[in-house]
This record gives C-alpha cells, structure tokens and sequence, in this order.
C-alpha cells in the first residue's frame, strides 16, 4: 500500500505527517489518526497502514509541530518527575482552541486529496489524542462523520470548562469511546456523564469501559493487550463502515 510523507498546511505553520493510500482504485474514505501523548511514531506508522488494508486513506499528522522537544523514554516519562513535567507540559500547549484550528486543517488537507470521497472525514484518537479527537469533533460539526477515542481521560470532567463532553451538542457524527479500567482519568460516572450528554444532544453513541490499562491499544506501550488492539480495529471498521460508506 502507497505511504507518502506529507507536509500538511496549518494556520500556525507546517505539521509532518503520512498519508496511508490503499491498494487499487479509489477514493475511500478520509480518516485522521490522532496519536497520544507521546506523538506520532513507527506504531502510528502501521497503523496508518493498517487503516489502508482496510480501505481507508489515513492521515496521522504530528500534532506538537508547534514545538521542538528531546524524545521521551515511554518506560519512564509518567515515573521520573522532572519528565512527567516537562511531558504534561507538552500536552498542554495544545489547548482546545489550537487543536481544533489543527483538525479543521487535517481535515481540509484530506478532503482535498483526490484520493479522498465524501464530504466527511472519519476522526479517532488514543490517550491524549483521543480527548482532542472529541475536541474536534464539537468544532468541525458535518466534517466529521464518525469519532472513537480509546483509553482517553478527561473527557467528561464535572466543573471543567475545557471538558469535551460540554461540547456534545455541536458533535454530528456518531461516537464510539471505549476507556480503559481502574483509569482515574475516566471513571464509571465519567463514562456515564459523557453517555447522557451525547444521548441529550441526539449523537449516536457507544461509551464503554474495557478490561485493559490506559494505553491498550498501542502496540509500543508496556500495557499493550493484542486481544483488545484487536477489539479496537474491529470497533473503528463497524464505525467507519457505518457513518462513512
């Protein structure tokens, strides 16, 4: 399958990223991948591929373009203060306001390829990525047809004004969020905070809690669960098959 790296115009400057193609005739469907914390790399590269193999062009952007940083060791960066710090500093560049101007140009860059069908793009996110892909999704309205976030936090935060579920009346796409247990970051009344306000604003919804540690889904990860990773693929293909045929 085609992989192209791409420079993908932003409002705020030039992000990096792959485009996964498909083998064969096109256009498919568009779908943007929005990494976690610790930004796009080799696993997001297959990944994108893999969204290829199943017939959709994939764009993973680097989303910290804006910044230039040392690497960060995933075996350590949550348990060494100083760069737990320096990491969730990072994160916090990317407010809601800039990550959304981001995607509306993800967005914009993959609906104009010519590879590309549709009007609408698919849209999901793992960790940090995921609760920016729900960010997004109340931004960009009918230009995304379906979001997922998997092993996300702070979704569905009472009292925090920046909490994605606030956003659940401008979503048009459905919705597909599975957390991680024993996550402090999105707990059972989490879950259901975020379940009854999209179901309230008419989305289409499916909010659960699997039985794997935050970080799952991504094969690098120390608490990687094949058989969940699995899950998720199987998840995203009912999904996009549904909202962006």
């Amino acid at each position: 399958m085609p992989r192209f790296d791409v420079d993908i115009p932003t409002r705020d400057g030039v992000s990096k990223g792959t485009l996964h193609v498909p083998d064969g005739d096109g256009p498919w469907p568009g779908v943007l991948v929005v990494p976690d914390i610790f930004n796009t790399r080799a696993v997001f590269v297959d990944m994108g591929d893999h969204l290829a193999s199943l017939g959709y062009v994939a764009l993973v952007p680097d989303v910290f373009y804006r910044e230039s940083y040392a690497p960060f060791d995933r075996k350590t960066a949550f348990t060494d203060e100083g760069e737990r710090n320096r990491l969730f500093a990072l994160a916090g560049s990317l407010t809601n306001e800039r990550f959304t101007s981001d995607a509306s140009d993800y967005a914009d860059f993959l609906l104009a390829r010519p590879e590309v069908s549709g009007t609408a793009i698919g849209m999901h996110g793992y960790c940090m990525g995921g609760r920016l892909a729900l960010v997004a999704a109340a931004g960009l309205g009918d230009k995304v047809g379906a979001t997922a976030a998997f092993h996300a936090g702070g979704v569905a935060v009472p009292g925090d004004p920046n909490s994605p579920h606030l956003g659940a009346g401008t979503i048009s796409g459905a919705v597909f969020v599975a957390g991680a247990h024993e996550d402090q970051g999105f707990t059972e009344e989490q879950a259901t905070l975020l379940r009854d306000a999209l179901t309230e604003a008419g989305v289409r919804n499916t909010v659960e809690i699997w039985p794997g540690h935050h970080g799952f889904a991504v094969s690098d990860m120390p608490v990687h669960d094949a058989a969940l990773e699995q899950r998720h693929w199987d998840a995203l293909a009912e999904l996009y098959g549904a909202q962006l045929s």
